[in-house]
């Protein structure tokens, strides 16, 4: 096991050459491993007797009913929905921790953040623990790995142990190389086009895309930036404010959660704070989320093009949910729905027909990318993810999952109360760390979280019998 504080003290140069070193290792045995594991007949086979082309889509803060094909009848995403439709579309994926570098961490390394470590911005996974996320394994298989967008896990992203690599600007207008100004949705479509028309036909390839879309630009207050070419869509459309709108909801929370410090209050201000800049601002948001489809419809085009679509998976997911003034908040980071909820579809044109067009109700989760691409690859899922292949999950090959740990502890009181709680399909159990704050819904009935039921005595077993369960879960993730 490498020694974590020796690593730390390491130089950059030196933590690279240790990282290319642990690759090296890491080939010999894989390579030794997957020829034992071909011709003892462990890779899945398909219709075409190839391995698939895996493109994976991140969206940053789509939250699960952003999409057509989730029920929106308003926002316009038709490419997505094709996908979704003739896919198979999760309606109950969510995150374990919704913020962008703690997610994006456990979707590579299949593991909760109690695992990885990643609890902040500024963390990088260390050269051991990214040797076995799904880039690196499926690099090693044989793949050609590519990434673009925003990588999001620490400073020093890992752009050398890449084929491809367009690691972009976090800013959403930067200058192109012609200098002239360029959307950050429209730069990653260029790179997507890019990978496409360099690709060697003859071997598999796996692809994954981040795109900035639909999250906002920083700033006080953060604004929503998009292509001009999307001003006028949602212009004749009101978009309904959501039920927990009302002033009541945001009074009813705890003191040390109701200030003007907490971030999600503080961005509602700037955001959602009028009905005139609740309409602008989600109008935005739903156009930025047209812009990703537009560039998935010519990324389409282009495997059709090229001929590989038949051969080529597509899942997209979002990295977490987005507050869109529910509960008087604008961001994420808090265990309701909105927050933690998001869209997951896996679009296979050779899956077998009897999982194709379905739509599972079972929970899957981002810790469930990782082991479900290396399956969908042939190759086994490592003993330290903890996630799972959701393609057995929907053949019922394994057990349904019940529920799932949920933790977030990055920044804390007041800015982002620390939270921990266990989410089934039917309730809820929720609590502020720092200050033993507890909250319990009844998300079958209630879906909009309205009225927390800890100190209900009719709930009163039911919340035992979830914080036996929470204080189970918190082990078992460790």
């Amino acid at each position: 096991m490498l020694d974590i504080l020796k690593y730390k003290r390491m130089s950059r140069q030196n933590k690279i050459q240790l990282c290319v070193f642990l690759l090296c290792v890491l080939t010999i045995s894989l390579n030794l491993f997957g020829q034992k594991n071909i011709e003892s007949g462990g890779i899945t086979p398909r219709k075409n007797n190839r391995r698939p082309n895996i493109i994976f889509i991140l969206t940053d803060d789509q939250r699960w009913d952003a999409l057509g094909a989730m029920g929106n009848p308003i926002i316009r995403t038709p490419n997505l929905d094709k996908l979704a439709t003739a896919g198979i579309l999760f309606q109950n994926a969510y995150v374990t921790t919704s913020i962008c570098a703690v997610s994006r961490a456990s979707i590579l390394t299949g593991q909760y953040q109690s695992r990885h470590k990643i609890s902040d911005f500024k963390t990088d996974l260390n050269a051991e623990a990214f040797s076995t996320t799904y880039p690196i394994l499926l690099k090693e298989s044989g793949y050609k790995i590519g990434f673009i967008g925003k990588f999001g896990v620490g400073h020093h992203p890992p752009g050398q142990l890449f084929d491809f690599w367009r690691n972009i600007a976090p800013a959403y207008v930067i200058k192109g190389k012609n200098g002239r100004k360029i959307h950050n949705t429209d730069t990653v479509s260029n790179a997507i086009q890019e990978f496409l028309d360099h690709s060697d036909l003859d071997k598999p390839f796996c692809l994954s895309i981040s795109f900035k879309a639909p999250h906002e630009e920083d700033g006080d207050p953060p604004i929503y930036i998009i292509q001009p070419k999307y001003k006028d869509y949602y212009k004749n459309v009101t978009i309904p404010e959501p039920v927990t709108a009302k002033p009541e909801y945001w009074n009813h929370f705890p003191d040390f959660f109701r200030t003007d410090s907490n971030f999600a209050r503080a961005r509602w201000k700037g955001l959602f704070g009028t009905p005139e800049l609740y309409q602008k601002n989600v109008k935005n948001y739903y156009r930025l989320i047209t812009g990703v489809d537009d560039v998935v419809g010519d990324m389409i085009k282009k495997l059709d093009q090229l001929g590989i679509a038949e051969n080529t998976i597509i899942i997209l997911m979002g990295d977490n949910g987005m507050f869109l003034g529910e509960h008087g908040m604008e961001g994420k980071w808090y265990g309701y729905e909105e927050s933690i909820r998001v869209p997951l579809f896996i679009y296979d044109p050779l899956l077998p027909d009897k999982i194709k067009q379905i739509k599972p109700q079972q929970i899957a989760l981002n810790i469930d990318i990782a082991p479900t691409i290396l399956s969908l690859a042939g190759l086994p899922i490592p003993k330290n993810m903890q996630g799972v292949n959701l393609i057995d999950v929907v053949e019922n090959k394994i057990p349904e999952r019940k529920d799932f740990f949920y933790q977030h502890y990055f920044v804390g009181s007041p800015g982002i109360p620390k939270e921990e709680g266990v989410v089934t399909k039917n309730f809820k159990y929720m609590k502020y760390i720092e200050h033993n704050y507890e909250e319990l819904f009844d998300i079958k009935h209630d879906p909009h979280e309205t009225t927390n039921l800890a100190n209900d005595t009719r709930y009163k077993k039911k919340l035992i019998r979830l914080k036996e369960r929470y204080n189970e879960l918190k082990k078992a993730i460790e």
